[in-house]
């Protein structure tokens, strides 16, 4: 064979690959509702998103090597911004199919390989039930049958690590993505005083440190330091009463948002009201969904800011 011939099939077959990887600007409509593809990444042609995390600041598991008699070889913990996604395909591609697209999609994106192996290569069993995973039925992994690829990438902004787990349920082949950029925990904490404050001088004070289950209005409980300083005001200021309004991005529809942010907002009052025993007569609740953003809901910093619980002053 020429060289010439195995050059331009070489190109082929590097041509199907990129065109069997999608990239959508928007989510497709059979998506969980507030998902989104990874910028610069995107997902396999024709999959839809049945899992989907992100957390402003999180901890992700990352096997950048194999096993070795039946232990991590080097596991990192890695503390950031995580994004966790999850894809289903309809029968047809394999395993490896999907694995390889995903790896050159994310080659193309900058990111150099650290691992890419399958399940005996990889450790079997013990390797799978040590990288995170969605929950079932978001994610499916099959100990017996996967492929794991972890790659890093360095630059200005710091460095990104991300996996890709694919696996097989039903003849549907799963693929869950998770990216961790690292950084440090920014401090969101406000305290019984600053909330006066912000009461008093503009009527209303934005909290960040209140956090919720993704698509739920369960709280988490890292929010527990903040719901002690809402407390400590309440009890304060007896004769205070406020209003508790919950605010989403603009990621899912505008029913799905201010439905959401309502619950939010009632969780809050009733745990204040149960937990610290504040009279539920002095706590009002409301939702504006992403009616009031303060930031871009263009970018990922103005959506961070845009999810938030405000306290307002009647």
């Amino acid at each position: 064979m020429s060289k010439a011939i195995a050059a331009a099939q070489t190109g082929a077959a590097i041509l199907l690959i990129l065109i069997a990887f999608a990239s959508p600007l928007r989510a497709d409509p059979g998506d969980v509702d507030g998902s989104k593809d990874y910028a610069g990444i995107g997902r396999f042609a024709g999959s839809l998103i049945t899992g989907y995390s992100v957390k402003d600041f999180d901890a992700a598991r990352l096997q950048a090597a194999p096993f070795q008699n039946g232990q991590p070889a080097d596991a990192l913990s890695l503390e950031g911004r995580i994004t966790r996604i999850a894809y289903r395909t309809e029968p047809g591609p394999s395993i490896l199919e999907v694995a390889r697209n995903f790896e050159q999609q994310l080659l193309k994106a900058g990111y150099e390989q650290l691992v890419s192996c399958q399940t005996d290569e990889c450790g079997g069993i013990p390797f799978v039930e040590a990288v995170d995973v969605l929950p079932i039925p978001q994610m499916w992994a099959d100990g017996f049958n996967y492929r794991y690829y972890a790659a890093r990438k360095t630059g200005d902004s710091g460095e990104t690590y991300a996996s890709v787990l694919v696996s097989e349920n039903n003849r549907e082949i799963y693929a869950q993505l998770v990216v961790a950029e690292l950084g440090a925990m920014e401090d969101k904490m406000v305290d019984a005083a600053a909330m006066a404050k912000g009461l008093g001088e503009s009527g209303h004070i934005a909290l960040y440190g209140i956090y919720f289950d993704t698509d739920k209005a369960t709280l988490k409980p890292e929010s527990r330091p903040t719901l002690d300083e809402m407390a400590k005001l309440l009890k304060d200021a007896p004769a205070m009463s406020v209003v508790i309004v919950g605010h989403t991005d603009s990621q899912g529809s505008y029913d799905y948002n201010m439905g959401l942010s309502q619950q939010r907002a009632k969780a809050v009052a009733t745990e204040l009201t149960k937990t610290y025993g504040i009279d539920a007569k002095r706590l009002r609740s409301a939702g504006v969904g992403y009616l009031a953003p303060v930031g871009s809901n263009a970018t990922e910093d103005g959506r961070a800011l845009n999810r938030r619980v405000e306290l307002v002053a009647p």
